[in-house]
């Protein structure tokens, strides 16, 4: 018989990084500057005692463990309460991206069997008008205080989160939970069919919480001053919430407050040292700083990813402003992270150039990961550098399966099963650096948020004029892409690029409507009928949008 340790068993809850931020950091702040428009300042200590309150809460809510708790917020302290709040009780935390079409929201929150959904004053008007569609959610909370609640409302018996969290005492010990319990829930952004929950159970982002701090991820210690611009709806804001209570570092809050002029006042103010978030973020708030001929005091570093970072804005921060700039890549399914960009000792004797290269890849796994890249028979490739493949990812907070659905989406790595698809294409050289080369499904990334293809292809087909419609990826200097709608028109149609365009008001997002579209006489078709959205990228690759 083996030899058992004999160690300490506790199991690896959320609420257990709250209680040593509460212990070890109480003093150490938490700053928002909120939809009310001021400048919040808190600590891990109170924190920690509205998390239980707001626990208390929602068990006076009549919640069960399990229930799925909603948000549609922006990055504050009182979604840091419910984060830890419903997840440390044993409910789940669900986290719903404001910017989808309001149908998506609805879908989202019905597949999830949302019971109690809390949200900004921003989205009042939006929950307003989809809360009759929302049949599984029993409360509405608005996060707010007394003296900011709307003299009257549309949604009947609208609760205030701050009365709810005054009403409770705080005195309240967290669950001792399965470490496997499922903690919160993410949906993907639907890019074949609809969205799917990713849930992540408490042992998955604890573990996600501790790797992502190392010094070879996102550095991450208790001398920080952290911002988090990725939005706390985005993936968790890819986990620091968690990371903060786990180090302790100070948090800072952007709330709505999003334009390069506010972020470079809160860099200033609270002395931000490293922040995180998409390309689009750093460009508005580098065309600020150098328009004002501005500098950065305080700011040190930033991981970017949710799209790849264009070399010349990495340069710019590193070359004009001495931010180290951190290349990541991960996806929903990964909590989010899988790689990030930091070189080793070997490669800090590179020539410059060669180290730049190696920075603009998404780089290597960190502890927590393993991947591989797989030829359409499932066989391993060589980490060359050149040789390009299916990308396959496994590890201690990468799904297994999608929420309400038991069909396994994993494969096997030479006869080796366990590994998730990630439907990117990469190469990965012989020190691990990982590099994006296409995508597998044809979608289109914005900002950071993917946009279907299909859905924006379907509404063209829509409409009596279009005959065909393909839509691509079109670079974009802003939003690294924006979508290129092709269309071959039916005979005698005399539909315009206006009229196109147009026709995709109320069938979709704002945002996702594309930028411009082209009238062709034939699109190209594979041998078995299907589009060639490789060829027709290439064709169009030096299309300018009208945009840009």
């Amino acid at each position: 018989m083996a030899l058992m340790g004999r160690m300490m068993s506790d199991p690896l809850l959320i609420s257990s990084l709250l209680r040593h931020a509460e212990r070890h950091s109480g003093e150490t702040e938490i700053v928002s500057k909120r939809v009310e428009g001021d400048l919040h300042r808190s600590n891990w200590r109170e924190v920690a005692l509205r998390s239980r309150q707001a626990a208390q809460a929602f068990a006076r809510l009549g919640c069960q463990p399990g229930d799925r708790v909603a948000t549609l917020a922006w990055n504050g302290h009182r979604h840091l309460e419910i984060y830890y709040g419903a997840s440390g009780s044993g409910l789940v935390c669900h986290t719903i991206n404001p910017r989808l079409f309001p149908e998506q929201i609805v879908w989202i929150a019905g597949d999830a069997e949302d019971r109690v959904l809390c949200f900004d004053a921003t989205f009042l008007p939006l929950v307003e008008k989809i809360a009759p569609a929302l049949k599984t959610v029993q409360h509405f909370v608005l996060m707010t205080s007394r003296a900011h609640m709307p003299a009257a409302s549309a949604i009947p018996n609208l609760l205030c989160f701050d009365d709810l969290l005054a009403a409770e005492s705080g005195d309240y010990a967290w669950p001792a939970l399965d470490e496997n319990t499922a903690s919160s829930i993410c949906y993907t952004s639907g890019t074949t069919g609809n969205p799917k929950g990713a849930v992540y159970s408490h042992r998955s982002t604890v573990l996600h919480a501790y790797a992502s701090a190392l010094p070879d991820a996102m550095d991450c210690s208790s001398r920080d001053v952290v911002l988090p611009v990725v939005p706390m709806f985005h993936v968790n804001a890819w986990g620091l919430p968690y990371s903060a209570a786990l180090v302790g570092f100070k948090l800072v809050f952007p709330g709505p407050h999003l334009d390069g002029k506010s972020l470079y006042e809160l860099f200033e103010g609270e002395q931000v040292t490293f922040s995180a978030g998409v390309p689009t973020v750093w460009l508005g708030l580098l065309n600020y700083v150098k328009a004002g001929g501005l500098k950065f005091s305080s700011f040190k570093r930033t991981v970017i990813g949710g799209a790849a970072c264009p070399p010349a804005m990495m340069k710019s921060l590193q070359d004009d402003f001495g931010i180290e700039v951190i290349h990541a890549w991960g996806m929903t399914e990964m909590s989010p992270l899988g790689t990030l960009s930091k070189l080793t000792t070997r490669q800090l004797n590179l020539p410059a150039d060669a180290q730049q290269r190696l920075l603009e890849k998404q780089g290597r796994v960190i502890y927590g990961v393993d991947m591989a890249i797989i030829d359409d028979d499932g066989r391993s490739l060589p980490w060359d550098g050149a040789s390009a493949g299916n990308l396959v990812v496994r590890g201690h907070w990468v799904i297994s399966q999608y929420y309400k659905n038991d069909a396994s989406p994993l494969v096997s790595v030479d006869g080796e099963p366990g590994w998730f698809p990630t439907g990117d294409v990469a190469t990965i050289d012989a020190d691990g650096f990982m590099q994006i080369t296409d995508r597998s499904k044809d979608v289109i990334k914005s900002g950071g948020e993917w946009i279907s293809s299909i859905d924006l292809e379907n509404i063209a087909m829509a409409h009596p004029g279009v005959f065909e419609a393909a839509a691509i990826a079109a670079r974009h200097p802003k939003w690294d892409e924006r979508p290129l709608l092709v269309v071959v028109k039916k005979p005698d149609a005399t539909v315009t690029r206006e009229e196109l365009l147009a026709f995709y008001e109320g069938r979709i997002a704002k945002w996702q409507v594309p930028d411009d579209v082209i009238f062709v006489s034939e699109i190209p078709h594979t041998a078995t009928g299907k589009i060639q959205k490789l060829k027709l990228r290439d064709q169009l690759k030096d299309h300018r949008l009208p945009t840009a």
